[in-house]
Formats: C-alpha cells, structure tokens, sequence
C-alpha cells in the first residue's frame, strides 16, 4: 500500500473538484445557504402567520341560545370574534372556510337548568390555523364564563374560591439545558449530520465514476503507473472529504442560524427558549458519524460505478435517499430508543446515538458497540468498491 501514489490521486481529483461548478454548489455554498434560508424565512413566514391569525377577528355561528340572550350578546362583543348570521349548513360554511367555528348552545344555559349534564360543543376545521384559533376564543370565553359561575355558586353556599381547587399542581423541568436541547432538536440536528454526509459524498462520487466514464478520461486515468487499488482510495478519500466538509457546514450554519434567532428574540421579549449545545457533544457527534460518512462515500462510489452517464448514476442513486431517510428521521420520532438490537442496524444506530450524545447521554458500551459496527460496514463497503474497480465488466460495461 502506497501512501504516496494514493495522495497523489487525492489531490489531484481535489483540484479538478475545486474548478467543479457544481462540486462546489453541492458542497460548499449550499450548506451555508440553505440553513439561514430555512430557519431564518420559513420562521419569519411561520410566526407572520400564526401573528396574523391572533389579530385577525374569527367569523363564528351560533347554534341554539335563544334561551340564553345575555350569553349570547357578551359572546358577540368578545374581543376578535364576529358573529354572523343567516341560512347555511355550519359543516358546509366551515369547510369552505366562510365561518371559521361554531359553538352550539344548550338549552337552559342562562337559567341554570340542566347546564351539569348538557356539553357544550365547538365545531372547527381541524387543523386550519385560523379555525383553531377561533376554537379556542370560544373555548376561553365559556371557560370564562363557567368560572364566574361557579364562584357564584361558592359565593351563595358561603364557600372559598378554593374549594373547586384545594391544590395547585405545578411541573418543573430537573434535568440540564443539554438533556432538554437533546429531547428538542437532537434528532434534527442529527437527521442533518446523516443526509449531509450522504448529499455532499453525492456529487463527487457520480463525477469521479460516471463522469469520468462519459468524459471518456476513465481509460486514461486507468493506463497510469498507479495500482488500481491507490486510484480507488484516492477517490474514496477524496469523496469522503467532500462529505464530512458538507456536514460539518451545514451543522455551523445551522448553529449560527439559532444563535441569531434567539439573540433577536432576547432582546424583543427575553422569553426565548435558550438550546444549549456542548462542544464535546458536537465533536462526539461528528466522530461517531465518521465511519458512516465512510460507508456513504464507499456505497456510493461502487453505486456510481456501475453507471455509463451522470443522468443514469442520478437514477441509480436517488432510491439510496429513501433508504437513508427513513431510519435517520427515526431518532425525531418520540418512544423509539437505543437498544442492544438496534445498535447493530445500520444508519439508525447512529441516528439514535448521536441524539443521546447531543443530550449528554453517553453509554460506553452502546457507543463502541455502534462504532465498531458501523467500521465494519464502512470497511466492507471499501473492499466491495476496490473490487468493483478491478472489474473490466462493471469499468467499461455496454
């Protein structure tokens, strides 16, 4: 094994993916761009939303009351609800978002008869953030309105307020920033790490492959002085640069992404939620990810391999994405946990990993368990794509 010949192929596959246009968008500018676009924009559009549904006045019926004339009027004189009027199915006005809710009434509320037994339903669109909004303006109002009533009652029968409520329950959180960071955007910032590592090994990998092939360099590069085995591994070297590059890019943009979030929310309301993210935990993260990035750049490399055309290795790649997402969004999916089972299943074993690391949680034996086995798929996916490279049948296949 030649540690020269291999960096000689390594850089010079570095250079010509440095004058790559496309190698550079991939992997460089798109994981500084996208993140702040993302968090930043779609979070501005979220929150311009959800603001615009509060101020916006709720177009409500409703169905009874005639029985209940003072109910009535103080609900059409609530703060951002308008009650309307007229023929029409509720079910049909709601659907075709003319009304956003409907409150029926029962019989007798006003005079007091019968309101321990009749419920009180509030029809919405599930779903529908303006309909939700004013499902719950109603639901405050007649929460309202049933506390006044039963500190009536109290107050007839000569008893405290306390009576309905002897106690006061109360939660709170006993567990450190990290361990709540962990629970809240660990499996995030995870299912970022994994598909990071798998896009930025994308690129490369068609282009050093299928690229070479339709270039038709691939033939030249195979004539030279160096063994099939260095050419293979200057590649792979060169394709898993390229993926932790994209991964780790992505991770600080989306960092810094936060960081500026939450400093503006500081200094609006000072209410922001605080995520607080050691640096060990991110560097166990990547480490633990490296073997993966491994696997990826090797999987995909031989994957590539098999391709005349970078259109045809595009289509031999794109099914691996699913395959890949599915098991690395595992970790965001609430209940699922690392177990001696599931550290020996490729992709999900990390993705679980890398969330209990990134909430402070390290079981030693987990981790070397993992660790090892991921190494064992990274180095079975080399030796698999050094093959493919001696193969004339695959090379040059027609």
């Amino acid at each position: 094994m030649s540690a020269r010949n291999i960096g000689i192929v390594y850089r010079k596959e570095l250079l010509e993916a440095l004058r790559d246009r496309r190698t550079l968008i991939s992997t460089i500018l798109v994981p500084i761009l996208l993140f702040p676009l993302l968090t930043v924009g779609v979070g501005f559009v979220i929150a311009d939303l959800i603001e615009k549904a509060d101020r916006e006045p709720a177009r409500i019926m409703i169905l009874g009351g005639t029985d209940s004339p003072a109910i009535v009027s103080s609900l059409a004189k609530s703060k951002n609800l308008i009650v309307v009027s007229g023929p029409g199915n509720y079910v049909d006005l709601i659907s075709n978002k003319k009304i956003r809710a409907a409150v029926e009434i029962p019989p007798g509320l006003q005079s007091g008869a019968g309101t321990d037994f009749a419920p009180m339903k509030i029809y919405m669109y599930s779903g529908d953030l303006k309909s939700t909004t004013a499902a719950k303006r109603i639901e405050d109002f007649f929460n309202e309105y049933r506390d006044n009533l039963a500190r009536d009652r109290l107050t007839v029968q000569k008893l405290p307020a306390s009576f309905l409520k002897p106690f006061v329950i109360k939660q709170q959180n006993v567990v450190s920033a990290e361990k709540v960071a962990g629970e809240t955007v660990g499996g995030i910032i995870t299912y970022l790490v994994i598909i990071m590592c798998l896009t930025g090994a994308m690129y490369p990998a068609m282009d050093l492959t299928a690229g070479e092939k339709e270039r038709a360099t691939m033939e030249t590069i195979l004539s030279s002085p160096i063994s099939r085995t260095h050419l293979v591994l200057g590649k792979f070297l060169l394709v898993l640069t390229a993926s932790l590059v994209t991964a780790a890019l992505s991770v600080t943009s989306m960092g810094i992404s936060s960081w500026v979030i939450q400093h503006f929310q500081d200094q609006s309301s000072g209410s922001a939620m605080h995520i607080k993210i050691g640096l060990g935990a991110v560097l166990a993260v990547f480490l633990v990810a490296l073997p993966l990035a491994v696997m990826f750049s090797a999987a995909l490399l031989t994957i590539a391999l098999f391709a005349k055309s970078y259109k045809e290795a595009q289509s031999y790649i794109s099914p691996l994405m699913i395959v890949v997402v599915v098991p690395a969004i595992a970790a965001m999916l609430p209940g699922i946990e690392l177990t001696p089972r599931l550290s020996l299943v490729p992709i999900l074993n990390v993705s679980l990993l890398c969330k209990d690391l990134i909430a402070g949680n390290y079981h030693w034996n987990s981790i070397a368990l993992i660790f090892l086995s991921t190494c064992l798929y990274g180095g079975a996916a080399i030796f698999i794509a050094i093959k493919m490279f001696h193969r004339e049948s695959v090379l040059f296949r027609s």
